[in-house]
């Protein structure tokens, strides 16, 4: 009920502001700004997108959490979104999803409050076949192989992937 408010809400509250604001100022300007705060705020989005995508690479190398990071990135995803969104309204929200203070803040807060009750990885088990009373090697990773070879036709020269 929550989301289809917010639906609702969010339109009629951005009519509200281009009608108060296109009468003060008049039709073009408000056009101007709209159009202005989206190629602003695209340059932005796409600056600090690319330092966000650069700290989820070093933390992900220097094997760090990547929470951080990864909510960095998804809150300036946002900001763009509603930043290419015409409205004063959406561009006030994506404004203050760039400025790094408030992101911090947000997510400080999203990790207070929210909780996650499971979390589950298809895919990928973590365990060791080692027995017990056996150390564990980490250079060692198991796994099966077959070799396939392919067909070769008469007179088909080699791929060059592989030596003949």
């Amino acid at each position: 009920m929550w989301l289809f408010t917010i639906f609702l809400a969010i339109p009629l509250i951005e009519i509200a502001l281009f009608i108060v604001v296109g009468g003060a100022i008049g039709l073009w300007p408000t056009l101007a700004i709209v159009l202005g705060t989206a190629v602003l705020g695209s340059f932005l989005v796409r600056q600090q997108g690319a330092r966000a995508l650069a700290e989820l690479q070093g933390s992900l190398r220097s094997l760090n959490d990547p929470a951080a990071p990864l909510a960095e990135g998804a809150m300036i995803l946002l900001a763009g979104a509603l930043l290419l969104t015409p409205g004063f309204f959406t561009d006030t929200l994506g404004f203050c999803l760039l400025v790094p203070g408030l992101r911090k803040a947000l997510f400080s807060w999203l990790r207070q409050n929210v909780k996650v009750s499971t979390f589950t990885s298809q895919g990928f088990e973590a365990r060791s076949s080692n027995g017990p009373g056996r150390a564990a090697d980490d250079n060692v990773i198991e796994g099966d192989y077959e070799e396939v070879t392919a067909p070769r036709r008469p007179g088909q020269p080699p791929s060059g992937w592989t030596r003949h």
